[in-house]
């Protein structure tokens, strides 16, 4: 008969081995939360200033959740402005309006010379009710037309 090491006692019939790998596999999945737990919202654009929204964004932000069948709470998104800027430079490029959430909180952000931009704004606020990036046209087109080619401010 070969030599054979013990490895350890052998099993017992009704006893259950330590949960060892489904403990540590749960310690992993509890240290990722924490990560994105602690996770800060996305840096705003260097000139940026926060803003108390003006009344007439709440107006807005119920006309978005209107066409889009979607609910928010627009007191929980901190808003910011670029003052005096057409655009903004983000990692993706120039911006007129930028929409950004993480576990710290949702944030938009939106270039000076377009806070008066019905288009613009609440183009923004359906990122934030979809909890989402890109631009499903089922959304951005079809139910809100919140797009450069799709808005129609008489329509919306």
């Amino acid at each position: 008969m070969p030599n054979q090491k013990s490895t350890g006692a052998a099993p017992v019939p009704g006893r259950h081995r330590p949960l060892r790998a489904p403990i540590a596999c749960l310690g992993f999945l509890l240290s990722l939360a924490a990560c994105e737990a602690l996770a800060p919202v996305s840096p705003a654009p260097q000139a940026a200033v926060r803003i108390t929204p003006p009344a007439r964004y709440l107006e807005w932000w119920h006309k978005t959740e209107a066409c889009s069948g979607l609910r928010g709470n627009v007191a929980q998104v901190e808003w910011f402005v670029v003052p005096n800027a057409t655009e903004f430079a983000t990692a993706d490029g120039e911006k007129v309006g930028l929409w950004t959430h993480s576990s710290g909180g949702t944030r938009i952000v939106i270039a000076g010379n377009f806070t008066e931009s019905e288009l613009v704004v609440r183009h923004e606020m359906l990122h934030a009710l979809l909890d989402r990036e890109g631009h499903p046209s089922e959304y951005f087109e079809a139910k809100c037309r919140l797009t450069w080619d799709s808005w129609d401010a008489r329509a919306n």
